[in-house]
C-alpha cells in the first residue's frame, strides 16, 4: 500500500512520544531504549498499545536509535537485527487490535560526516543494515525522523528505498533566529524539495518546536512540494526545573492547533517529545469528519471554506 492510499479516507492520527513513556515504565536516563525490545518487551508493547487505544491510526516502533552505529555506543551493535525486528513485532501486536498502520522508526546516526567522525560509506552501511532488518519484519512504511543534515537524510533514504517500502523523511527545525532551520541550516522548503527529488514518498517535520510553530512549517513545505506531509510537534519548548525537563503545553492546548495544521496541508499529525496518550486522545476528540470532503473540493477548485484556503 502506498502512503497516499493509507490516508485515502482523510488525514491520519499518529502516536506520541516514546522515550518519556518508557521512562515512566522504568527506563533509566542514558539507558538504551531500543534495547528494551529484547530486555523488557512487555513495556514496549504497552506503550504502543496505549497509543492504539488512545486513537492512533499510525504506530511507530521503538527503533529510533537502532542502527549499528548508534547501538555500538551501548555495546549492542551485534543485536541490531534482533532489536529492529522485535520492535516491529511489538508494535504490530498492538496495532492488530485496532487496525493501525506500523511505521518503523529510523533516526540519525548521531555522528557527523563534516568532522570526519563517520564516512559516507559507514553511514550507508549502517542505515542499510537497520532498514533491511526492519523491512524483514514487514512494517507498513519506514519513517526517517528528526534529521538535520540533508546529505545524511539522502543516504538514509537511499538505504530505505532499497527495501521497497514507502518512506517518509522528517526533519527537526529549531535552529536560527526564527527556529525554522535544522542544525545544519536547512529550511522547510529546502528539505521538502530535496527529499522529493531524492524519491521520498512523504516529507515532514517532528520535534524541535511546539505545535504553535508547526502550521507555518507545514504551509512552507506544502508550497514547496506535492508530497504528503508528516507533522509531529513537541508539547512546547522544554524548560528545566530542578534538573528536570518539563513540557508545559497541555493536551487541550496542543489539540487546539489541529485545525490550523490540517488546513495548512498536514496528512499525518501526532506528537513528539513531551506528548503522551492523553495528547492523542485530545487530538482524536477534535479530529474532523469533514476533512476528506473538503480536501476533494479543494483539489477540484470548488472549496471556499477557510480550511481549504
Amino acid at each position: 500500500m502506498t502512503i497516499r492510499e493509507m490516508f485515502a479516507g482523510g488525514p491520519l492520527l499518529s502516536d506520541g512520544a516514546w522515550g518519556t513513556q518508557l521512562q515512566a515504565r522504568g527506563l533509566a536516563i542514558g539507558e538504551c531504549a531500543d534495547g528494551w525490545n529484547l530486555s523488557n518487551p512487555e513495556a514496549v508493547r504497552a506503550v504502543a498499545g496505549s497509543y492504539a487505544e488512545a486513537g492512533s491510526r499510525v504506530l511507530l516502533t521503538n527503533t529510533f536509535r537502532a542502527s549499528p552505529l548508534a547501538l555500538a555506543g551501548f555495546g549492542l551493535a551485534e543485536r541490531t537485527a534482533a532489536i529492529n525486528t522485535e520492535g516491529v513485532r511489538l508494535s504490530r501486536e498492538a496495532a492488530v487490535r485496532t487496525g493501525a498502520f506500523v511505521f518503523a522508526s529510523v533516526g540519525p546516526s548521531g555522528k557527523t560526516m563534516a568532522t570526519g567522525e563517520v564516512t559516507e560509506e559507514e553511514l550507508r552501511r549502517s542505515f542499510s543494515v537497520q532498514c533491511e532488518a526492519l523491512a524483514s519484519a514487514q512494517p507498513d512504511a519506514l519513517l526517517l525522523e528528526t534529521f538535520g543534515d540533508l546529505e545524511e537524510a539522502r543516504i538514509a533514504l537511499s538505504a530505505a528505498k532499497a527495501t521497497g517500502l514507502p518512506t517518509i523523511v522528517s526533519f527537526a527545525f529549531f535552529a536560527g533566529g526564527m527556529r525554522d532551520r535544522t542544525t545544519s541550516g536547512v529550511t522547510p522548503e529546502q528539505a521538502a524539495i530535496a527529499m522529493e527529488e531524492a524519491g521520498a514518498d512523504a516529507v515532514g517535520a517532528n520535534c524541535g518546536n511546539g505545535i504553535e510553530s508547526f502550521a507555518d512549517i507545514c504551509r512552507r513545505m506544502r508550497a514547496a512540494t506535492t508530497l504528503p506531509l508528516w507533522m509531529k510537534a513537541n508539547a512546547g519548548i522544554p524548560e528545566m526545573a530542578n534538573g528536570t525537563v518539563r513540557y508545559l503545553t497541555t493536551p487541550d492546548d496542543f489539540a487546539s492547533h489541529l485545525a490550523a495544521l490540517l488546513a495548512a496541508g498536514a496528512d499525518f499529525v501526532g506528537g513528539c517529545c513531551g506528548t503522551s496518550p492523553d495528547f492523542i486522545r485530545a487530538l482524536a476528540k477534535r479530529w474532523p469528519e469533514t476533512t476528506l470532503a473538503e480536501r476533494k473540493k479543494q483539489e477540484s477548485g470548488a472549496c471556499e471554506s477557510p480550511s481549504c484556503l
